[in-house]
């Protein structure tokens, strides 16, 4: 949740045509939950109560300069993606990559700007202009310069094979999507819902495009001087990430911004071809791989979530920026995503959404619950209440399947809206809830500045090192053994030898 995306971040039915095809897909669902109990508006919108920033819209419409469509894009796509991630030695090396690609390319002619989105999800893509994007996410999983580069080059292989221009139509869409979201905020923030609604549909190819992209990028790498197998590695690496992300425990990303596999399918078939055309460029000396320049490089960045924008420990969540925390029911996993914080119970039956929203110093809590942004309010179950000396309001409200109990308290300035959903609702699961909220506090100093990002951290194995001994050293995130393979390329298998670098996530 980010400081300023949910100043009026609006709990929206975006996902609602997600499949829930794993415990990750299902987590998309805390949105839909909503649907049926919206007051009225356009795609299943629940008005956040308020404008979107401090500024009136007309106010900052006077003093922002006209902006191109190139422009408006790049800054829906930092939106949805959290940013750029500042971080001179990174940008460096991408930077020089690209140029060696931009070189042995049949398009020298093209120029391309990278930037590094502020993104724990796995993904890659480009615009029609040669702005290439590439989250943390991807680059924290790839192993060396040429798995990068061969990521870079595919996208790189749109831009010249006019992939983008190509989907004209499809954009238009898009934008039609955009507007109804653009029309009632106008800020970037509301946009990328709207942007992440639909994939990024300027990177899903088809896939007669997704496999040119692939093999022109091969080349591309491969007489850029780099290993022609690192797109094969690549892929081979997304497949079992894309795994782990789908473990009911595994680490989460944001679902607004749809990783690399959402547009670009690693199928079996696709890694086969990788592997013709890479045997189509084995070189007489040895390619270039350079992954000592490489975790070099990454050495230090910041791994998963920003904690400027809150993150997710077990249950409880906690955003030392915005100084508050609380701790989900017992059975809930948590994902915090540019808007909101969801939380889903194993099985799907209850679900959680808090957010943050606007809301006139003078109006009273029960006002605001009552205000129209949500239907289907009882009013017998309105009540004034506090939660840990914070003015606080309730009431619950029915759907057609799911029942809701609404919670919004006020901290400083913001009011924070608590939704918990279940679809059989009974004393127990209401208590549940209830003791939820309870656990709403502020954050101590000692708890504030001790709340650090975890990071990439390279280290040399020694003597006595074993793949399950330097697992166990990685950070919080659940399933430290299989991210501790994944992010090396080790196999169940594989053994590591003693002068050997590798990754770890370190807090």
């Amino acid at each position: 949740m980010s400081v300023e995306r949910n100043r009026a971040a609006p709990a929206t039915g975006t996902t609602r045509d997600a499949r829930a095809r794993s415990c990750w897909r299902r987590f998309a669902l805390a949105l839909a939950i909503l649907a049926p109990v919206l007051a009225g508006c356009s795609s299943a919108l629940i008005s956040a109560g308020g404008p979107p920033a401090a500024l009136p819209q007309a106010a900052r419409q006077a003093k922002a300069p006209p902006q191109s469509p190139a422009q408006r894009e790049h800054q829906r796509i930092l939106a949805a993606y959290n940013g750029q991630y500042d971080d001179a030695r990174l940008e460096s090396l991408l930077n020089a990559l690209v140029a060696k690609l931009i070189a042995a390319s049949e398009r020298p002619d093209l120029q391309y700007r990278v930037t590094i989105l502020n993104s724990a999800s796995v993904n890659a893509f480009a615009l029609p202009n040669g702005n290439l994007y590439v989250t943390r996410g991807l680059i924290a999983l790839a192993k060396d310069s040429s798995e990068l580069a061969s990521v870079l080059a595919h996208e790189m292989s749109h831009v010249i094979a006019r992939h983008a221009e190509m989907r004209e139509d499809e954009l238009q869409k898009v934008a039609l999507v955009t507007r109804v979201f653009t029309d009632l905020g106008g800020d970037p923030e509301t946009s990328a819902l709207a942007l992440a609604k639909s994939k990024i549909k300027l990177a899903s190819f088809s896939r007669a495009q997704e496999l040119e992209a692939d093999a022109i990028g091969i080349r591309i790498a491969a007489h850029a001087g780099y290993d022609a197998y690192g797109a094969v590695r690549f892929l081979t690496s997304m497949g079992r990430n894309a795994e782990l992300k789908a473990m009911p425990a595994a680490s989460r990303m944001d679902p607004g911004a749809p990783d690399f596999l959402s547009s670009h399918p690693a199928t079996p078939e696709r890694i086969r071809n990788a592997q013709i055309s890479a045997r189509q460029f084995a070189p007489a000396v040895e390619p270039e791989r350079d992954k000592k320049a490489y975790l070099a490089g990454i050495d230090g960045m910041i791994y998963g979530e920003d904690p400027s924008e809150g993150f997710v420990r077990g249950r409880r969540f906690l955003h030392p920026k915005l100084g508050f925390t609380f701790l989900a029911p017992e059975g809930f996993t948590l994902d915090n995503t540019a808007q909101a914080v969801l939380g889903l119970r194993e099985g799907g039956g209850q679900a959680m959404r808090v957010d943050v929203v606007n809301v006139p110093a003078e109006q009273t809590l029960v006002a605001y619950l009552t205000s129209g942004w949500i239907e289907n309010i009882d009013p017998k179950t309105v009540e004034e209440t506090t939660i840990n000396g914070l003015s606080a309001a309730t009431a619950t409200a029915k759907g057609d399947q799911w029942v809701f109990r609404l919670y919004a308290v006020r901290f400083g300035s913001e009011v924070y809206r608590f939704i918990f959903a279940a679809k059989r609702m009974n004393a127990e699961v209401d208590h549940i809830f209830r003791e939820a909220v309870a656990t709403f506090r502020r954050m101590t100093i000692a708890e504030s500045e001790g709340a650090k990002p975890l990071r990439l951290s390279i280290a040399t194995v020694g003597q006595g090192d074993t793949v399950d001994s330097l697992a166990a050293r990685m950070g919080p995130p659940d399933r430290q053994l299989e991210r501790f393979r994944i992010l090396n390329g080790l196999s169940a298998h594989d053994r590591i030898n003693v002068g050997d670098q590798v990754k770890l996530v370190l807090e």
